[in-house]
């Protein structure tokens, strides 16, 4: 620990290298139960990976920061956390990330529409 009672935290990301972060600067609380007694989904991933062995996880680039939550977590309940790999982000020609939430479509769609493999993984780039 620091002297000012932060948490350094580190790891070895599978694409983009060395990340560390200091819990209490960099990020603060967060929710680990929600109020309708559900897990929430930092608490919920770390159990869930632990308890099917998962020993390698990949996320998008988005998630990142979320890595550092789980591994507070991970050493709270003296599990073994996993290798992680972080991808970058699929983007419209906006630059905006696909996802669903915004209306982008499913592979499954673009496939439907006749679009091939090749321009959907080209798009936006």
């Amino acid at each position: 620990m620091t002297s000012d009672s932060s948490l350094r935290l580190e790891f070895i990301d599978e694409r983009v290298g060395k990340q560390s972060a200091v819990a209490g600067r960099d990020f603060g609380d967060f929710i680990i139960w929600r109020r309708d007694a559900v897990p929430a989904y930092q608490l919920a991933v770390v159990v869930d990976d632990a308890a099917m062995q998962i020993s390698e996880v990949v996320r998008g680039e988005d998630l990142l920061m979320s890595t550092f939550r789980q591994l507070l977590l991970y050493r709270a309940l003296d599990l073994r956390s996993p290798k992680f790999y972080h991808a970058p982000l699929v983007l419209d020609e906006s630059g905006k990330r696909l996802a669903k939430r915004h209306g982008a479509l499913s592979l499954r769609a673009l496939r439907e529409r006749g679009v091939s493999p090749e321009a959907a993984r080209t798009s936006g780039r």
